[in-house]
């Protein structure tokens, strides 16, 4: 049975800011606190960011609360993402009404009624479509929805389902938190959404859409403060271990290369690598131990550079750029991966 990857349909917040502006903002609004100013630009230079969308302009972050923050999200989620969705759709020809299942992930912001629902009002969904709001799996969420709508599909062949990702993250900005993790955090992360369409047919008039082979979920015990969020009054406080590279090469490869070799595949058969951005240090981690040939995360590392890491979405712009791209040949192999906080990841297997 097959289950297709169509299109992603892609939104971002108008207020995009190179990286040596938002460098200089944190510079101005940190110096009087931090012993080391110059360290500050040094940890946001690392990250190999060049610039970032943001929720509000620069100005109106200053004195931003959880409350503020929050509506934010609701109000710019709901517009960008219903852009995304509506690109998506474009470009299948489908409309609203043709979506029989929705699955939203976010881990920037909490809504009840959630964003997917929002959306069901505003761009007219039938009553009847089956909602799945997700929060809490950041990063790896675009990996793991495409593999729950995957999942989906294989029962339901002929419905088509969205998967639809906003990840607001300069709205958890913590200014009162000087730590490292927190540092890094504020030089990484950017603003957007993403949506995919998965049906169990090609959607697409280019002819290059994926099929999705198999998934593989992996949880990794006791790896809880790897990464993830300490939320109180302030709102999302960020934790970020510096192991997250060490999972890669502790446990990303081994289960990669399990789950290539259930499909009588090794990482060599692979010609397709569409990874979610992490960050430097992991996509170097992931080029060393899977001996990726040069430019292999290519769309990865261009991503990285152009937006910054935007959680969820980050994987499914990769997605996008790959399903733009002139199509690889007929038969070749792609893997679709990412991590997040748990410490987990997902794998997804496509062949063209």
């Amino acid at each position: 049975m097959s289950v297709y990857l169509n299109a992603v349909g892609r939104a971002f917040p108008p207020n995009y800011v190179d990286q040596d502006t938002l460098i200089g903002a944190f510079r101005d609004a940190w110096a009087s606190r931090y012993h080391n100013v110059a360290r500050i630009e040094q940890l946001h230079r690392n990250v190999m960011v060049g610039g970032r969308h943001l929720a509000m302009p620069i100005a109106e972050y200053d004195g931003l609360d959880f409350t503020r923050a929050n509506d934010t999200f609701v109000r710019v989620a709901t517009d960008i993402g219903g852009d995304a969705v509506l690109a998506a759709l474009a470009q299948v020809g489908a409309t609203p009404r043709d979506i029989d299942a929705i699955w939203f992930v976010s881990v920037t912001g909490i809504a009840a009624p959630s964003i997917d629902a929002r959306l069901v009002n505003r761009l007219g969904f039938r009553s009847d479509i089956k909602r799945t709001p997700i929060f809490g799996l950041g990063c790896v969420a675009g990996a793991a929805g495409i593999a729950r709508a995957s999942d989906y599909i294989r029962a339901f062949p002929d419905h088509m389902a969205l998967l639809l990702s906003v990840e607001l993250c300069s709205l958890t900005l913590q200014r009162d938190d000087l730590s490292i993790p927190n540092l890094i955090a504020s030089g990484l992360f950017g603003d957007g959404a993403a949506a995919a369409i998965v049906s169990g047919r090609p959607h697409t008039a280019r002819g290059n859409a994926p099929r999705v082979i198999a998934t593989q979920s992996a949880f990794y015990p006791d790896t809880e403060d790897v990464m993830g969020w300490k939320i109180g009054s302030n709102g999302f406080r960020i934790i970020l271990s510096a192991e997250v590279p060490e999972m890669v090469r502790n446990h990303l490869v081994q289960d990669a290369e399990r789950f290539l070799a259930a499909h009588d595949l090794v990482v060599a058969d692979v010609g397709v690598w569409i990874a979610h951005p992490g960050g430097p240090k992991v996509l170097e981690v992931m080029q060393e131990v899977f001996a990726l040939p040069d430019g292999a995360l290519r769309r990865t590392w261009d991503t990285l550079q152009k937006r910054g890491n935007l959680s969820s979405a980050s994987v499914l712009n990769v997605l996008g750029d790959v399903l733009e791209d002139e199509p690889p040949a007929p038969g070749t192999w792609g893997v679709l991966l990412a991590m997040g906080p748990g410490f987990c990841s997902e794998l997804v297997l496509v062949q063209w």
